[in-house]
């Protein structure tokens, strides 16, 4: 039996309870909320992969109707010949270097054309061309790999194709380009900038010492005298008639025709064409056209 006082007491924790009761509740019901809500964040996270990697991958991924085919999919093989053309590239430069993206190795095409040759699968070879030249050796290497090949070519000149990218393309069976690229350039040229005068204004004196009086022929620390100059003047003029020669034996042109047009100067498609340099204005679609005629099947081109 409770006193007065005890009773009192309960009444009072009675009135509490009944006064906290609905706070209570919404305290709980906030707990209960976040625990479920730091839950869901949990599964999201634990789930998905933020790495670089992924996210490349799912945004590069292709769809299944606008994948590239892969080489052994395809019956032509596209090559490129962009930028400076020379011999080689050095594989102890950073492969990212600006340089490597500007030129392009007659090691690396020839093995390239030599690789489609061997492959039965391959049908044919599209060489797309943007350069104003290089190396002579380099374009001749290209262009006699180009005649080897024993199957249909064709050179598609984008921007440009002259002196030795022309060279290079002129082993191609087929020659098309646009009527604003520049093509030809048959011309060599061995010009630079003489130091001279500024070394004189720096204090600077050259000190000749080579084995023979030649031997430093085209230094641009030293003046070139007259001597010097017909020599170099004379590999000069040898290494012009070889490029005539090599573009009339390729595109079938007379020997005097080339001559006439080999001032080293370029000319836009529609004069190229009337002058033999090349077989075709358009692009991407003409070239492919040409050689759907010559595989006698759809042309599957990949890179």
């Amino acid at each position: 039996m409770r006193t007065n006082e005890e009773e009192s007491r309960w009444q009072r924790l009675k009135n509490w309870l009944v006064a906290t009761a609905g706070e209570t509740v919404t305290v709980v019901l906030l707990l209960l909320f976040a625990w479920a809500s730091c839950l869901v964040i949990f599964n999201y996270f634990s789930e998905t992969d933020f790495s670089d990697e992924a996210t490349n991958e799912t945004a590069d991924a292709p769809s299944a109707t606008d994948k590239e085919p892969e080489r052994g999919e395809c019956n032509v093989w596209g090559l490129e010949l962009h930028g400076e053309v020379v011999d080689f590239i050095d594989q102890n430069v950073d492969p990212e270097a600006f340089v490597q993206n500007t030129q392009t190795s007659a090691d690396n095409l020839t093995a390239g054309l030599d690789q489609a040759a061997a492959d039965d699968s391959v049908k044919a070879v599209l060489l797309e061309v943007d350069s104003y030249g290089g190396n002579a050796v380099a374009g001749e290497e290209i262009s006699r790999a180009l005649r080897r090949l024993g199957k249909p070519s064709v050179a598609l000149v984008r921007g440009a194709g002259a002196s030795a990218a022309y060279l290079a393309a002129s082993g191609a069976d087929h020659i098309v380009a646009s009527r604003y690229s520049d093509v030809g350039g048959i011309g060599v040229t061995m010009s630079y900038i003489d130091n001279v005068a500024q070394n004189q204004q720096e204090g600077l004196s050259y000190v000749s010492l080579s084995s023979g009086k030649f031997k430093d022929t085209g230094d641009p620390n030293k003046t070139l005298t007259e001597e010097e100059k017909n020599l170099l003047m004379r590999d000069i003029n040898i290494m012009h008639r070889n490029f005539i020669r090599d573009v009339a034996d390729n595109r079938h042109l007379d020997l005097a025709k080339v001559a006439a047009m080999a001032d080293g100067s370029t000319m836009l498609g529609e004069m190229a064409l009337s002058s033999g340099l090349i077989d075709k204005l358009g692009g991407l679609d003409e070239a492919k056209a040409y050689l759907k005629d010559k595989i006698q099947t759809d042309v599957t081109l990949c890179w």
